[in-house]
């Protein structure tokens, strides 16, 4: 499993890394260059196509991948096979379970495309907010109650308990909100890319914990795929996701997120709150710089500079410097959440408290300068 999961990483990265050079190369040529301006912090014209790379490192193999399960010969004599080679018994056994996620896998992936297809649109030519955010919505729905006729037993819902239509809603709002929220952080070099590498990096403890091994070689790509673009995107970033990957970072997370087991018969309750531990500072940056358009009769889905990545610029941090301490400050929100599936009462408590510290450290960090100008 370990070796597997390796190869996966590797692989994910390797055709990140191409794809991303290549897109780069060819950026000027199809019109998606990022110009300077009033609300930008680079100063050159820099590729915004990036996430053809990310798009691609996680898109190939698991299309590799689906080809190869739906190919493998039954057991006979001489085993399960593939292509004529003789499959592993640790990967046979898990087979019955591959099979049956095939539709959703593809489901999956077509509706990962439709994002990566939208965004690569607003990058070319900039969508007006409602047109776009009504997009994002029915990719969303599509995935939802696509998932439900498949298998029907909620593929890709939360909280089913509530029944078919509440839980579709909690679930189609959930997806488009971290869609938007790796969106919105993807206004600093390195920012979404590294803070969605991380955020995935918890999730693949919990599918460990949880024996989730098709969630976890998912994870897998997406960080292989993630880290593949990263290279090119750590301040100073010689090209951008765009739209085109910073959806599609929120999109993936988003769906695994829900794929993903926390609480079982037996486990505390609260273990289901582990997403909202890992994706506090996405969230946090959603909501605080949406209600703050809205505050000054703007909307929500119309660009700024009042994210926590400029707010800490403006007061004195480089823009390096910013985006090391965001990634501390989601590690740190995000390092204790697979424990809530482990823990007493009392340290759910003390974890929740902690969350609402780093929360509040957030909150002087962005306001400290604002007393001193």
């Amino acid at each position: 499993m370990i070796l597997g999961g390796v190869i996966l990483f590797f692989v994910a990265f390797s055709i990140s890394l191409c794809g991303t050079a290549l897109a780069k190369r060819y950026a000027l040529r199809l019109g998606l260059m990022d110009d300077p301006g009033h609300r930008k912090v680079h100063t050159v014209p820099t590729p915004r196509n990036g996430g053809i790379g990310i798009f691609w490192g996680f898109a190939l193999p698991l299309i590799v991948a689906i080809l190869a399960v739906a190919f493998i010969a039954p057991a006979g004599s001489s085993g399960i096979t593939v292509l004529g080679c003789r499959v592993p018994d640790s990967v046979a056994l898990h087979l019955p379970g591959m099979r049956h996620d095939i539709p959703l896998a593809i489901l999956f992936l077509v509706a990962t495309f439709g994002m990566h297809v939208l965004g690569l649109l607003d990058d070319r030519k900039a969508m007006a907010p409602w047109p776009k955010l009504l997009a994002q919505l029915a990719i969303a729905a599509v995935l939802v109650i696509g998932g439900e006729y498949l298998v029907g037993t909620g593929a890709f819902r939360v909280v089913t308990f509530l029944g078919f239509i509440p839980s579709a809603i909690v679930s189609i709002c959930w997806i488009v909100a971290l869609t938007n929220a790796f969106n919105f952080l993807d206004n600093m070099d390195g920012l979404s890319a590294g803070i969605a590498f991380i955020c995935a990096a918890m999730f693949l403890i919990a599918a460990v914990f949880n024996g989730q091994w098709f969630i976890a070689a998912l994870l897998l790509l997406f960080m292989g795929s993630t880290l593949g673009f990263l290279c090119f995107n750590f301040p100073p970033a010689s090209i951008f996701m765009g739209d085109g990957g910073s959806m599609v970072l929120g999109f993936i997370l988003s769906v695994l997120t829900i794929r993903t087991t926390y609480y079982e018969t037996g486990r505390q309750w609260y273990a289901v709150f582990m997403p909202v531990f890992v994706m506090a500072v996405p969230l946090y940056d959603l909501i605080i710089v949406s209600v703050l358009r809205l505050m000054k009769g703007r909307s929500p889905m119309q660009g700024d500079t009042n994210h926590f990545s400029h707010r800490l610029t403006r007061h004195g941090f480089s823009k390096r410097g910013a985006v090391l301490v965001i990634y501390g400050v989601t590690l740190a929100t995000g390092i204790t959440a697979p424990l809530l599936a482990r823990v007493d009462d009392t340290s759910a408590i003390l974890l929740a408290v902690q969350l609402l510290g780093m929360l509040v450290v957030i909150g002087l960090l962005e306001r400290v300068g604002e007393h001193t100008q």
